[in-house]
């Protein structure tokens, strides 16, 4: 569904931007451009909005992935569907399992599709995170990708190279500095 048929739905515009930023694959990398350039949001509105709604999902799958997928595998489609996407998510999540926190938080912040809120959530339950190690490297993964993708919608691929770059270095040392 696009943003103007959740529109004419009778959704606010902020309300669409919060689903897309919650929905799996799409996440705040979808909905920055649709509410910078789309609804022409100021771009610390669209921020905050992607951030939040990105976030929305986080906590209700480091919660409960476990108890919801060991239900699921007793139906053996969903066992297939489950054992499939663990898989992907242990071979893609290869840096995570080194670095934990770090590893978590950089394979979050890089906005690329399958590499946000919802993969990062999933793989750092597969790698036995605790929950506020793993929420907090997702949150901090999430707001330097909101940063990237917020600079990539107003000035282009230098600016977000150049914000990711930065943010990147920042976080890491941040992060270096207390696990220590």
């Amino acid at each position: 569904m696009s943003p103007e048929q959740l529109l004419s739905l009778g959704f606010s515009k902020e309300l669409v931007v919060l689903i897309i930023a919650a929905l799996p694959i799409a996440e705040l990398r979808g909905a920055l451009p649709v509410a910078i350039n789309l609804f022409h949001f100021s771009w610390y509105y669209a921020l905050l909005l992607a951030i939040i709604g990105n976030l929305l999902p986080v906590p209700f799958i480091l919660l409960f992935l476990d108890t919801v997928s060991r239900l699921l595998s007793k139906v053996a489609f969903f066992e297939r569907i489950l054992k499939w996407l663990f898989e992907r998510t242990r071979r893609r999540g290869k840096v995570i399992e080194r670095y934990e926190r770090i590893g978590l938080m950089l394979f979050v912040a890089i906005p690329l599709p399958i590499t946000g809120a919802w993969t990062g959530s999933l793989a750092a339950v597969l790698f036995g995170l605790k929950f506020k190690h793993a929420f907090l490297s997702i949150f901090i993964g999430i707001f330097i990708a909101g940063i990237i993708v917020t600079c990539l919608s107003l000035l282009g691929w230098v600016g977000a190279i150049i914000a990711g770059i930065g943010l990147v270095c920042l976080a890491i040392s941040s992060l270096w500095a207390t696990s220590r």
